[in-house]
């Protein structure tokens, strides 16, 4: 018992503790209806790290987590300034996903000149959150804390654009400048969790839990408190399963929160249309 608790403290306190803020991030998301923005983020992180292993870095080295931040910076200005708050004839869904697609395949350009490159591939993909240890964990924690106490400090005008983006037309500050910010914090917290789960899990731990606080949710409030449950019954199902069947935990984690949603879905369709649960 003492080496299954030796071995799973760190990352259950992964899956438990950091979903909290990816939670929160991915109602923006998808209230922005830029669904697969994580995803691109993630994955043009992951290249910032791809490109510092082609230089000869560790993946644990700091260069390669600065080298991550400023890609991610990088799409950030990209994402923030090419946002239309009317229909064009190239949304920007088509731009996000040329990003993803190309950033996939630099990174799989670069991983080929590196000597572990499949590995590495893998790596990116699902992560190897069994083999995080608690110095990675403690300064994630750290840097989503910080990131949660800006989303508190300037919560109103977050929440305005992503919610309600059509009250912004009157205002009189730069849309475009708070979109960086939001996208530069949401690339910070994207980057230091797929160093830890890889591109699938942050993707999943975004998407999974917001999605399902739509379904069942009306309020911001109990939507946070449904995406915040599917985490944690996604983050403790996938490692349960993981240690009993000998699975690969990020991608155990995966399907168990793919699960949760097929579930949340089903559960959906018997309740009443348009019901608000702040009544």
């Amino acid at each position: 018992m003492d080496i299954v608790w030796t071995l799973m403290k760190w990352p259950a306190i992964a899956c438990l503790v950091l979903p909290g803020l990816l939670v929160y991030l991915g109602l923006h998301i998808v209230r922005r209806g830029v669904i697969f923005v994580d995803l691109a983020l993630a994955q043009v992180a992951t290249l910032g790290t791809c490109v510092c292993l082609m230089l000869g870095h560790d993946i644990h080295d700091v260069h390669t987590f600065y080298w991550s931040v400023a890609f991610t910076l990088g799409g950030a200005f990209l994402f923030a300034f090419t946002r239309t708050r009317h229909e064009t004839r190239v949304p920007q869904e088509a731009l996000i996903g040329v990003v993803y697609v190309v950033a996939a395949a630099a990174a799989i350009v670069f991983l080929s000149r590196t000597p572990e490159g499949n590995e590495e591939l893998k790596r990116t993909l699902v992560g190897d959150i069994l083999t995080v240890n608690s110095g990675e964990i403690l300064k994630t924690i750290g840097l989503f804390a910080v990131i949660a106490v800006v989303h508190l400090i300037f919560r109103k005008r977050f929440l305005q654009i992503s919610f309600h983006p059509e009250q912004t037309e009157t205002l009189t500050w730069s849309i475009r400048w708070w979109d960086f910010l939001f996208y530069a914090l949401f690339g910070a917290a994207v980057t230091s969790f797929v160093q830890i789960g890889g591109v699938l899990l942050v993707f999943s731990y975004l998407i999974v839990p917001a999605l399902c606080g739509n379904l069942l949710a009306r309020s911001l409030g109990w939507m946070l408190a449904t995406g915040w449950a599917i985490a944690v019954l996604g983050g403790a199902g996938g490692l349960f399963a993981s240690y009993q069947l000998d699975l690969p935990a990020g991608a155990a984690i995966v399907c168990t929160l793919g699960l949760l949603l097929i579930v949340t879905f089903v559960v959906s369709l018997g309740r009443r249309p348009g019901l608000d649960v702040r009544r």
